[in-house]
């Protein structure tokens, strides 16, 4: 499993239309192959940012970033990150989750 790590800064008073953007096209990163979940949180000391994990079956990297739905999601959601997301991807390679 990987998990996609994502630090999203949003530029200011534009927080809750781009929750509400995310929320309606959560759909589109949900349809791609090899998708298990994802969570978005806002940051409780830093209003604006927020973290996206999203966890995948393997590195999906090539096939999502070519898939139409991905541009649809850029093209939804990119506008409102200032500056543009570091996005970073792990191996789990222990966990104490019960």
């Amino acid at each position: 499993m990987i998990t996609e790590s994502v630090i999203l800064s949003v530029k200011p008073g534009l927080e809750q239309e781009s929750e509400a953007c995310f929320k309606q096209d959560s759909t589109l990163i949900a349809s791609i192959d090899g998708y298990l979940e994802h969570r978005l949180q806002t940051c409780i000391e830093h209003p604006g940012e927020y973290l996206l994990t999203v966890e995948w079956e393997t590195l999906h990297t090539v096939g999502f970033r070519k898939s139409k739905q991905y541009v649809e999601w850029k093209e939804m959601l990119h506008h409102f990150y200032e500056p543009f997301p570091n996005v970073l991807h792990d191996q789990t390679i222990f966990s104490n989750h019960k």
